[in-house]
């Protein structure tokens, strides 16, 4: 796998978000100000919300050139990203772009750069492999990317900042094919004939359905047929279909059957009216190559329910499928890309047709293109168990809350709902208690304290356990609160839940019941506004001092959320007469490590993954790649000890499998969060955000990692008891087993 394929979670969100594409100049000067913001006009902050660990703001004192430079600056000692963004609507000719920008930077841990995208093309580029970190003086970078003005929509960019410290950047330009872009010639961006049907834009024209058993079977069905016209059918293939727009102009037929016979009559019509492919003598349908899923169609073949004649023109579509796709493409190693979705922002609280859109969306993405959908279970239930839901909403919230219902559903860490959603927030509270806590044991404990204040060490002592949250016992809210906690296990739901819900309140007075001897006791204490909370520092309390150092003269220590490839020539003369290395893994990793440091610690030639992902050609089959090697230097003779739990994740999971591929590993610790893979981005109605795993993750012997996590050696987990005295009790255990116990053998 190469090496920006993994460079995903920390700039996703600038990958997704959209800017607000209001100007077709570059203000990059950074001279023109919006008296409102006190900004630059035509830039926008991400995030956007109050709680945001960055600042960002107009400096007159630090610039390149000019009267201002802008900064931004972190406020915690947490991780995330600040970028400030613009956006220009326009598609002009010619082959090659390149944003060329000063920038300062002070102090800065993670990395800093500034990022360009073409949207509508897989164009991309943030600088992350370009390391730029610590104190540097005004230097002018450049990005150049291919333009390909066929396909380019809109052109995206700015500034990042990842991790701690501070950025300044100004006098930001674009040049198209060596010419500054206010003088490079535009192009005229011919709609596809899909973009230019509005005519439910603003609104499907459902407000609400009774539903009755054969309505919600009728929909099902709706939802079903749907997706396969939308993923299958040529003449939506070519852009020529707004499957949005058609979904609501057949609903009112399909709500109105009230059985299958006019069903199937209400949408055999609506497909005679897109059109039905004339059929191919020499199309086959193609059947795969190490074939992990097959295609499944949920009921639409089903001739108990729908029409020979609707069936045999839906056979007719599969077997005249399109090759291109409008709605989907993948990337070069093969996660989707959802394709010309909207995202309806507009509409905090869609009408019944558009969620039920939302539903119909989600639920065909999974079915066509989700490369661990045999983990989902029956998949084919979702749909009429969540209809009554989606259609039965009454307000903004509750159809929120029922969307990430149904994003939890697929046990996917990754899958949840990203960026600042003010509904979900609301919901969980705006108020936090002030010290944290984790699960530990199965009991929820007390493990350290947001803000360093008397009444809560006095009242709330570390290794306490909390027995009950405002008169509801822990056990009972948990179960409450599982359906709305997207990871992939359990243990990665109970990593997450403490700080989204169980501490979290709209009432700024919390009580609490305390286990004590064979009783409880109850303490009250007022909590902290949710957006003040440095959430980073317990984290990683190190933050800022070196991510590698000698623990003793025999072992040495690795911390990836730190680590920077350019530090590996010092970490070899560091740790060469070492006996050993622990590589503390309960982090995401700061750099790219399968093909940088795992060589050097690696011996013999064994593969380290292979992946599943979807198909273009046949939506629906799953599979199978070829075992992926890494390379082998063997300069690091001693033991190697990976670390891993619950905060292991992704780019953590994938890098340790690499460390595994080698001998001389061993990695201890408990249940990582089983979400692997490169991320494919959707937007759903409403504006609401989320990612899928795009990419299965499998083990050279097939063995999963989604769901199950990476391969442990040794269980090892934290006590109650180790936590009141301060004990790190995984990195006591890899310690010992450097200095006592034998690594396995090959």
């Amino acid at each position: 796998m190469k090496k920006y394929l993994y460079i995903l979670l920390l700039l996703l969100g600038c990958l997704s978000y959209k800017p607000a594409f209001t100007q077709v100049k570059l203000e990059g000067d950074m001279e023109h100000i919006d008296p409102a913001r006190h900004l630059p006009i035509g830039w926008t902050i991400y995030p956007q919300n109050t709680a945001s660990a960055y600042d960002f703001k107009l400096d007159s004192t630090v610039k390149q050139q000019g009267k201002y430079s802008v900064s931004i600056n972190s406020k915690t000692t947490g991780g995330g990203f600040g970028s400030m963004a613009f956006g220009i609507p326009q598609t002009f000719k010619g082959k090659e772009i390149e944003l060329r920008g000063y920038l300062k930077m002070e102090n800065v841990s993670g990395w800093a750069g500034f990022w360009l995208k073409i949207e509508g093309t897989q164009a991309f580029n943030n600088m992350q492999t370009q390391n730029l970190h610590g104190t540097a003086d005004w230097t002018e970078y450049s990005i150049k990317l291919p333009y390909n003005d066929e396909e380019a929509t809109n052109i995206a960019g700015g500034a990042v900042l990842s991790g701690q410290g501070k950025i300044w950047f100004d006098n930001v330009r674009l040049y198209i094919n060596g010419k500054p872009i206010d003088q490079a010639q535009t192009k005229k961006l011919i709609l596809k004939k899909a973009d230019q049907d509005t005519a439910f834009s603003n609104g499907s024209g459902i407000a609400s359905a009774k539903l009755s058993t054969q309505q919600i079977l009728n929909l099902t069905l709706l939802g079903q047929v749907w997706g396969f016209v939308k993923y299958h059918h040529y003449a939506v293939a070519r852009g020529d279909i707004n499957m949005d727009a058609e979904l609501f102009r057949v609903m009112p037929a399909v709500l109105n059957a009230d059985n299958n016979i006019a069903l199937s009559k209400a949408i055999e019509q609506w497909i005679d009216g897109i059109g039905v492919p004339k059929h191919c003598n020499t199309c086959e349908p193609y059947k795969g190559k190490n074939v992990k899923l097959q295609r499944e169609y949920g009921l639409i073949f089903d001739h108990t329910l729908l029409s020979n004649s609707l069936i045999a023109k839906l056979t007719d579509i599969l077997n005249n499928r399109s090759d291109q796709k409008f709605y989907i493409r993948f990337t070069p190693i093969g996660n989707p890309i959802f394709d010309h979705e909207k995202g309806y922002k507009a509409m905090a609280f869609p009408d019944a047709g558009y969620r039920l859109l939302c539903l119909f969306r989600y639920w065909n993405m999974i079915q066509y293109f989700y490369p661990d959908r045999h983990l989902t279970g029956d998949w084919n239930k979702v749909l009429p168990l969540f209809i009554p839901q989606f259609v039965n909403d009454s307000n903004a919230q509750q159809y929120t809350l029922t969307t990430l219902k149904l994003i939890c559903g697929i046990h996917d860490t990754h899958a949840n709902i990203w960026s600042y959603n003010k509904e979900l927030e609301a919901y969980r509270g705006q108020y936090i208690a002030p010290f944290q806590a984790k699960f530990i044991e199965g009991k929820l404990v007390v493990t350290g304290y947001y803000r360093d204040t008397l009444a809560a060490k006095q009242t709330f002592k570390i290794g306490d356990v909390i027995t009950a949250i405002n008169g509801t016992t822990v056990s009972t809210l948990i179960e409450n609160y599982l359906p709305l906690t997207a990871a992939s296990n359990y243990e990665t739901q109970l990593r997450d839940m403490p700080r989204n819900y169980l501490l979290r309140s709209n009432n700024q007075h919390f009580e609490f019941g305390i286990a004590e001897g064979n009783h409880e006791k109850l303490a009250d204490i007022n909590g902290l506004p949710y957006g003040n909370v440095d959430f980073g520092a317990i984290a990683d309390p190190d933050r800022g001092k070196p991510a590698y150092r000698l623990i003793n003269n025999q072992i040495g220590y690795l911390y990836p959320g730190r680590y920077h490839n350019t530090d590996l020539p010092a970490i070899k003369k560091l740790f060469e007469d070492t006996k050993g290395i622990i590589i503390d893994m309960r982090c995401y990793p700061s750099e790219f490590m399968p093909f940088t440091f795992v060589p050097y610690i690696k011996s013999g030639s064994a593969p380290f993954v292979k992946f599943t992902a979807a198909n273009l050609l046949a939506p629906g089959l799953i599979e199978t790649s070829d075992e992926q090697p890494v390379p082998t230097l063997n300069e690091y003779k001693g033991k190697v000890i990976v670390i891993v739990n619950a905060i292991t994740q992704s780019q953590a999971e994938y890098t340790t499998m690499a460390f595994q591929s080698s001998p001389n590993v061993k990695v201890i610790g408990s249940i990582t969060a089983g979400a692997d893979g490169n991320v494919s981005d959707i937007v759903l109605p409403g504006g609401i955000s989320t990612m899928i795993s795009g990419l299965g993750v499998l083990y050279p012997d097939g063995t999963e990692t989604q769901r199950i996590g990476v391969k442990i050696d040794e269980q090892v987990e934290p006590t109650i008891a180790g936590v009141k005295a301060g004990r790190d009790e995984l990195l006591e255990r890899a310690q010992a087993i450097i200095l006592i116990d034998d690594v396995k053998q090959p």
